[in-house]
């Protein structure tokens, strides 16, 4: 007998937004629809209202809210986001002229947040962020906690009632600050360790869905997943990476960026993206068939400055040449056109990255004297070795050389590797 299956029916959602002019409105929406299909959602409508600011009752207007009540009834929605930060005041009264399940821009990001994190840094930092959101929320929401029952807006922590304890939840979020400070204790140690053997690091950052996990595993056949959707990766992955020269640096893929990356976020996951400050060498990744590259750009650069990175070294990685090939592609050392499907231009970013990190060792091939047994171990503790080979001369090595120990080895140098 053979087994029928059921397609699973997407929520059907209503996308809402309003234009201040505070930012680009339109571009906003595009992204809060492909979160939504992120999140497993079919986006049915799309509503802009320009107005000044946000009605305080509403957010939006009544006669649009009227519009979206008779659009909720006709369309068979199951849910309206909103592409701002709603109060939960707002909140309730949305949801109750339109009688529909309400969740705005953050929620739903944390949602996405909470079904993609995998480590348990990860889940502590997204229970975090949800519970301190929902926390400011629950004082005037009313009734419209009980629609929020189960699905998107509700992944993670649990299902917030109306009932909820606001004292169980303070207490919650002091265990997980508690747990989160523990592992962050451990990540700088971690840190402080890689930084006292002179082990480079390399991270890789950018808008989310720009190629970055593409790249990552391309680099270091690392096996992250690699989806064209947004924050397809959450946690930080890191790897070995060997460079042409003989150098391993450790290569790192961190959460991507988006328009607007609420503030509660940038707090959550402050820890992990400051992964980012600590690195040698940043490649910022970048889809170069976006419309709005510059655009992207930018809001990518601020970020980074909010992170204090903006003085380290950078590479932008022009991804997904193959799509633009009208464009006069010219890399150098600080811009590389790459294609991280097709593997075309990666010659050029390894040579790149060589260019940009510290001469922390250098490839030597040295015969060492056997008098010299103690300074071929010194070597041997701290040195990548290709080959060692032993001749009436003395013992002969193919190795990378650390910076503090060239000087010596120079005497008994027989040819360099460049």
């Amino acid at each position: 007998m053979h087994e029928i299956q059921q397609e699973v029916q997407k929520p059907r959602v209503i996308l809402a937004g309003i234009d201040t002019g505070e930012y680009p409105a339109e571009l906003s929406m595009q992204e809060l629809a492909e979160l939504a299909e992120t999140a497993g959602c079919e986006p049915v409508l799309t509503c802009i209202q320009s107005r000044p600011a946000p009605e305080a009752a509403t957010c939006i207007g009544a006669g649009k809210l009227e519009e979206i009540a008779e659009a909720v009834r006709n369309l068979q929605a199951d849910m309206i986001i909103f592409d701002t930060e709603l109060t939960g005041m707002q909140m309730r009264n949305i949801s109750d002229l339109t009688d529909c399940k309400v969740i705005d821009r953050t929620m739903l990001i944390l949602d996405i947040f909470a079904g993609r994190a995998r480590t348990a840094e990860g889940k502590i930092q997204v229970s975090l962020a949800q519970y301190k959101y929902r926390l400011t929320r629950l004082t005037g929401m009313g009734k419209a906690l009980s629609r929020l029952g189960g699905g998107i807006g509700t992944r993670g922590p649990g299902e917030t009632k109306l009932e909820t304890d606001k004292r169980h939840i303070r207490a919650r979020i002091a265990s997980l600050e508690k747990e989160l400070k523990e592992i962050e204790k451990h990540r700088r140690f971690m840190t402080r360790r890689r930084k006292k053997d002179g082990l480079l690091t390399v991270a890789v950052v950018g808008y989310t869905n720009a190629g970055k996990s593409t790249l990552f595993n391309l680099l270091t056949n690392a096996g992250v997943l690699e989806e064209d959707k947004l924050f397809a990766t959450l946690d930080v992955t890191a790897r070995g990476l060997e460079l042409p020269d003989g150098r391993t640096v450790l290569i790192s893929d961190t959460v991507g960026f988006i328009r607007r990356l609420p503030h509660h976020l940038v707090e959550a996951f402050r820890a992990t993206l400051e992964e980012t400050a600590q690195a040698d060498l940043i490649l910022h990744v970048l889809d170069a068939s976006e419309p709005d590259l510059s655009d992207r750009l930018q809001m990518t650069q601020e970020l980074l400055t909010e992170l204090g990175c903006s003085e380290i070294p950078q590479i932008h990685v022009l991804n997904k040449a193959d799509l633009v090939p009208e464009l006069t592609q010219k890399s150098d050392f600080d811009t590389v056109w790459i294609s991280a499907k097709h593997g075309g231009g990666i010659e050029n970013l390894m040579t790149a990255i060589m260019h940009h990190l510290p001469q922390t060792a250098k490839r030597m091939k040295l015969c060492i004297p056997y008098t010299e047994g103690g300074f071929l171990q010194k070597i041997r503790e701290d040195s990548k070795f290709f080959s060692e080979d032993f001749t009436p001369e003395g013992t002969v090595i193919d190795a990378m050389i650390a910076v503090k120990f060239q000087k010596q080895a120079e005497k008994y140098l027989l040819s360099e590797n460049t």
